[in-house]
């Protein structure tokens, strides 16, 4: 693995852009370790309906940009004292990688630090049971992504005000509040007057260890600019267009949260839309698709979504979960 150094202008838009040119480029066949941030930004998970995960009015009168990510899971909050970290790596066999293999090495540089973190098995990495890293992955052919954030000393006010948090999520996970669940790693540290900068280099130098650091060159800053430009700053990449429908479901289960949305027209599945903070292997429009012109049963769907190997695409979701969320 090597460490990819790269200035992106303290814009999620274009640190997106640079994981997806890193995948897709045959000129970086290697494996790369990354840690950047931003300037106050939501990361909008790739399945979430943005305007139903955000307080738009706040986000607008504060400046804070609104990015969709290619990775699963959650909107997440981040600033200038909040960091990112990414992992690209080649799958082998096709399989994707535990969470695990990509949080132990911040947390091990966490625990050198001072700070007692740990994995909770889902996505999130806490300490003292509060939360300060939400993580998510995607893979593109025989290429595999994990990124995560790392709550430093990000203004929590902000973070808290600039997301809509669904009441059955907040008591799925039996707190009052967001502010109760999350936490800045900055008090944990052994020494809690370290600033950003610090905390970035000293997190750098454990995790990089003996890797070479490789830069971009100009013509890889324009290619990256010109993802950025067609896709992560786009009306339609962040928001998209959204369907009307005559049936919704959302319910939350240990893989994360599913809300169906059909439109149905004479006993026949004629759309279909699947947001969430789950996490899928694989383009999302295969599962959709699948449903697309069958009748509205439950025989006919379980048919449909076991066709397509839903089980296996999402992450910790059984068929009959899935299928809870289509029809009653």
């Amino acid at each position: 693995m090597k460490y990819l150094e790269f200035e992106n202008y303290l814009r999620a838009s274009y640190s997106f852009a640079v994981e997806e040119y890193i995948m897709r480029s045959p000129k970086f066949t290697d494996e790369y370790f990354m840690f950047w941030r931003t300037n106050p930004c939501l990361m909008i998970g790739r399945f979430q309906n943005t305007v139903e995960e955000i307080n738009q009015e706040f986000a607008r009168e504060n400046n804070i940009e609104i990015t969709r990510r290619n990775s699963g899971g959650g909107t997440v909050y981040t600033d200038t004292e909040c960091w990112q970290f990414s992992f690209i790596t080649n799958r082998k066999d096709g399989k994707t990688k535990d969470f695990r293999d990509f949080t132990k090495p911040v947390t091990d540089a966490l625990n050198e630090l001072g700070a007692d973190a740990t994995f909770n098995n889902r996505n999130d990495l806490t300490i003292s049971n509060k939360k300060f890293s939400g993580n998510a992955q995607y893979g593109i052919k025989e290429r595999f992504l994990h990124h995560g954030t790392l709550l430093f000393n990000t203004n929590i006010d902000n973070l808290v005000l600039s997301l809509r948090i669904a009441d059955e999520k907040i008591r799925s996970k039996g707190i009052k509040s967001v502010r109760e669940r999350v936490t800045n790693l900055k008090p944990y540290l052994k020494k809690p007057e370290t600033d950003s900068l610090e905390f970035r280099n000293a997190m750098i130098n454990f995790i990089k260890g003996d890797m070479e650091t490789v830069t971009l060159d100009d013509e890889d800053r324009k290619a990256i600019s010109a993802i950025e430009e067609k896709k992560f700053t786009t009306w339609g990449w962040n928001y998209g267009e959204s369907p009307k429908f005559n049936y919704s479901n959302a319910q939350r289960f240990e893989g994360g949260k599913i809300d169906v949305h059909l439109y149905v027209s004479e006993g026949i599945i004629k759309q279909c839309s699947l947001y969430g903070d789950f996490f899928c292997k694989g383009d999302i429009s295969i599962i959709t698709n699948s449903v697309i012109g069958i009748k509205y049963q439950r025989d006919d769907i379980f048919a449909a979504l076991e066709e397509v190997n839903t089980s296996d695409m999402l992450y910790n979701i059984s068929i009959e979960e899935l299928l809870s969320c289509f029809i009653d």
